[in-house]
């Protein structure tokens, strides 16, 4: 009778330890699809990576991971639906340096606050921005852009994607510390100016490695330098524009944010995953081929401190460009 009692009240213990587990399990986080909303339009660069990850992701958390476009609007399409989304972490914005940091300092109204609107959730990567010709171009460096850029004021031409956006700040940057007075031609997007690029109607253009590398790759465009502090990993034969003008550091770079009151193990859970994700080799890899350089294991407070320094790091540039919000 003794040995019965013993006997059922060990099993008795070892379903009652096992089922809070199991109940844990079957209630964690996700237990429905989550949503990744992205500013940019399918094919560009940050929707590329978003999908790498997605798919990854998908499987780690055995839920589907929707991206989900919304172009337009200097971001502000895309940033203020992932605002406006529910809080309940199914929702979260893929978001990049012009949505979260140089909008507000761009415009004087938005439709959306990004300090106010969204908390971090993770880093993700880093993607340099490049200055390219066209392969058969006279111009086969930097000192032969600037070079000529003086000799002839305001004939040679520059693309970019418009003055409030970060490959046009770039280009004004570019123009201010090296004294050059290229002619600054404004696209509606990156792929129209490098088919205008490639047609030979503009000289150079200023454009993310993401959106240009396999063109590049391919042998169809020529990267004369990158935008980076250092020369970017698997692009190492071109030079970075800090080698001739110290301290120039414009690179954009993608990080996950989410609505603000997201439950914190949902935020915690994501970053997570996703360090873990872009710390493996093979996903950095192929990343890199895309243009940007991940950057892995970058925790939540890391990732919020990172975004208050680009404000501060951004504010000054804004000023030192000579741009006001409008």
């Amino acid at each position: 009778m003794n040995r019965r009692l013993i006997t059922l009240s060990i099993a008795t213990l070892s379903l009652a330890a096992w089922l809070p587990t199991s109940h844990a399990q079957s209630t964690a986080w996700p237990d429905k699809p989550v949503k990744l909303v992205l500013s940019q339009p399918a094919g560009s660069g940050p929707d590329n990576v978003a999908r790498l990850l997605s798919e990854r992701l998908a499987r780690n958390w055995g839920q589907p991971v929707v991206i989900d476009n919304k172009p337009g609007g200097q971001n502000a399409i895309g940033a203020q639906f992932a605002a406006r989304s529910a809080a309940d972490g199914t929702t979260f914005y893929f978001a990049t340096t012009a949505a979260l940091i140089t909008n507000p300092l761009l415009f004087k109204t938005l439709p959306y606050d990004p300090q106010k609107d969204f908390v971090p959730v993770s880093f993700v990567a880093r993607s340099p921005f490049a200055i390219l010709v066209e392969t058969a171009s006279p111009i086969k460096s930097i000192e032969d852009l600037v070079a000529r850029a003086k000799a002839e004021p305001g004939k040679l031409s520059l693309g970019n994607e418009g003055p409030r956006t970060f490959s046009g700040m770039i280009a004004r940057l570019f123009n201010s510390r090296t004294a050059a007075q290229a002619n600054l031609v404004s696209y509606s997007s990156v792929g129209v100016g490098v088919q205008d690029l490639m047609g030979k109607h503009i000289d150079a253009m200023v454009a993310d490695l993401a959106s240009t590398a396999a063109l590049a790759k391919q042998g169809r465009m020529r990267v004369l330098a990158t935008t980076s502090p250092k020369r970017v990993a698997g692009w190492e034969q071109v030079p970075s524009l800090s080698e001739t003008m110290p301290g120039f550091d414009m690179v954009g770079w993608f990080a996950v944010v989410a609505p603000a009151g997201t439950p914190p193990a949902a935020i915690n859970r994501f970053n997570r995953d996703l360090g873990a994700l872009l710390a493996d080799k093979e996903v950095a890899e192929r990343i890199a081929t895309m243009g940007p350089i991940a950057e892995a294991n970058v925790s939540v407070a890391q990732t919020g401190a990172f975004l208050r320094n680009e404000m501060t790091r951004w504010t000054a540039i804004t000023k030192e460009i000579g741009i006001l919000p409008e």
